[in-house]
């Protein structure tokens, strides 16, 4: 997929801002800024990044406290974060990534490493987001699968259940000869009829249940990126950071 990546820059510094600005448009991606750390949150339901550069010192709230209110809302956790701080304590380092932050860069930074790190994380979640369309083919696989047991397990009952009904009829009619009714037959017939419409049944619920997974996994299909486009992507990322 060709689309540009989004990127939200977080930081109370203006200069910073504007600078992230300026360089990242000139390469490609898409650029929304804030100053405020609460701002940030509504910022992102409004634009949907797919990475932040977040400080993490910020008026309003802080950059961590942020990646933690993001990781927990279902909506937002795999947005990429990349932390940005002045603090180069190993504690700081350490309570960013608990806190989720995907990558974490000390002040002052150089913007080439910057970038290298920015086409890592959005590599890695590319990667990672590959992994779960997969994932999540290989369970509608399983789930189909599962349905088609139960089902099948079904019909082999059904279909048992009308070779007794026929033996029956069958023994009843030689048994009875001619004293066995048109009336006798008709009842004799009638379950063997709710039992065709329970298999028509079955029938019908598993041709909808296999369209919808064939539905589903199109759609997923719509959003894989093929293996020898992934590679491509990921050599090109590569060329940039060595750039």
């Amino acid at each position: 997929m060709n689309t540009q990546k989004k990127i939200l820059i977080a930081d109370d510094e203006t200069i910073n801002l504007d600078f992230f600005e300026v360089m990242l448009s000139k390469l490609g991606f898409v650029v929304e800024k804030c100053d405020n750390g609460l701002a940030v949150l509504e910022k992102v339901k409004k634009f949907m990044p797919d990475l932040i550069i977040l400080d993490n010192i910020m008026p309003g709230m802080s950059g961590r406290d942020i990646t933690k209110n993001l990781k927990k809302d279902p909506n937002f956790k795999d947005i990429s974060i990349i932390m940005l701080s002045a603090l180069d304590d190993v504690k700081d380092k350490v309570a960013g990534f608990e806190a989720g932050a995907d990558d974490y860069i000390t002040k002052p930074f150089n913007f080439t490493e910057v970038l290298a790190r920015i086409n890592a994380v959005l590599r890695n979640r590319a990667l990672f987001d590959q992994i779960k369309v997969r994932e999540t083919r290989l369970a509608l696989a399983e789930e189909l699968n599962r349905d088609l047991k139960e089902n099948l397990s079904g019909f082999i009952g059904n279909i048992d259940e009308l070779d007794d009904a026929i033996a029956s009829i069958c023994k009843n009619a030689a048994e009875d000869g001619a004293n066995y009714s048109p009336e006798t037959l008709v009842n004799s017939i009638k379950p063997i009829s709710e039992k065709i419409l329970s298999v028509r049944k079955h029938i019908a619920a598993l041709d909808a249940r296999i369209e919808k997974t064939i539905n589903e996994w199109d759609n997923l299909k719509k959003d894989e990126i093929g293996l020898s486009v992934l590679e491509s992507q990921i050599r090109k990322f590569l060329h940039q950071e060595q750039s």
